[in-house]
């Protein structure tokens, strides 16, 4: 994620490990991967504690930058959910001290599951 420009577009779930292999060196002892979507390079992965943005930077794609963004810097958020002409469904996340990070989600995201996930983190 660009945190520049705040922006994550055109993300669909997976289910591969390949995002999970990227971060696996950052993930803490018994972190969890709940929730990995993809975008054409880029990528957002939600475990139990965290949101790690991979940003796949330069022409061979070997060079990443990770954005962590933990629960507890999220204030509120804003779900849009896909319309009949309009596929995407989009999730606004407002953190404290960073402004709002857009997540715009192709069909197939479970928005709701989505929304649960990130209740449990910040509403304990």
């Amino acid at each position: 994620m660009d945190l520049e420009n705040r922006a994550f577009l055109k993300l669909r779930p997976v289910q591969d490990t390949r995002l999970a292999r990227t971060i696996e060196p950052m993930l803490l002892p018994q972190e969890k991967i709940l929730q990995q979507y993809q975008g054409i390079r880029d990528g957002v992965i939600f475990t139990d504690r965290r949101m790690i943005a991979i940003n796949t930077q330069g022409v061979t794609g070997k060079k990443k930058m990770f954005s962590v963004l933990p629960y507890n810097r999220i204030q509120a958020y804003a779900l849009e959910s896909a319309g009949v002409l309009d596929f995407d469904s989009e999730m606004k996340l407002w953190l404290s001290g960073l402004g709002c990070v857009t997540l715009e989600l192709l069909s197939g995201a479970d928005l709701f599951a989505l929304s649960n996930l990130i209740d449990q983190a910040i509403l304990q």
